[in-house]
């Protein structure tokens, strides 16, 4: 891309765009993604909205389910995610 780096893409920040749950329910970048110029501004953008909380909840409970968090763990982190989803007013 040789565009400068103040135009940012549409797709800009959209999670569902730049880091798309797939069929195995595993998300992963596509490859314009990986290639574009803003990509790690984009997906820290992404994460830090609301898409990206509910995102963090479902690691919290892939984790959970594989062994590597406990209940409180757990428990801790998603009350944690609810209660930043609900500041924002997004949930």
């Amino acid at each position: 891309m040789n565009e400068p780096k103040t135009h940012r893409p549409d797709c800009f920040g959209k999670l569902d765009i730049v880091f798309p749950e797939h069929e195995d329910g595993l998300r992963q970048s596509p490859e314009t993604c990986v290639q574009c110029i803003f990509k790690t501004e984009c997906l820290r953008a992404a994460l830090k909205g609301p898409a990206g909380l509910r995102a963090k909840d479902e690691l919290a409970d892939r984790a959970y389910a594989s062994g590597l968090i406990g209940f409180f763990e757990r428990w801790s982190r998603k009350k944690d995610i609810k209660r930043r989803i609900k500041h924002r007013g997004d949930g």
